[in-house]
């Protein structure tokens, strides 16, 4: 019990007589626009910042890297 090519050909008669050709392709347009802004916000997004490699000295113990005196924060 699927829709079959006629139910889904009604379905859309019915939403285009309910909303019209404009409020539909408005409604697309503005669809567009915020998956283009999502996709944008996405690639915008800083890489999150990775700890520095922990080295070890010859007895075994941990070395903590230099820090950086430049940054403020």
């Amino acid at each position: 019990m699927g829709l079959s090519a006629t139910h889904v050909i009604l379905l859309l008669l019915v939403v285009v007589l309910l909303f019209g050709r404009g409020k539909i392709s408005e409604l697309m347009g503005d669809l567009a626009k915020g998956i283009k802004s999502f996709k944008k916000g996405m690639a915008d997004d800083e890489p999150i910042a990775k700890d520095p490699p922990r080295t070890i000295d010859q007895a075994g113990q941990p070395i903590e890297p230099a820090r950086d005196r430049t940054k403020t924060g």
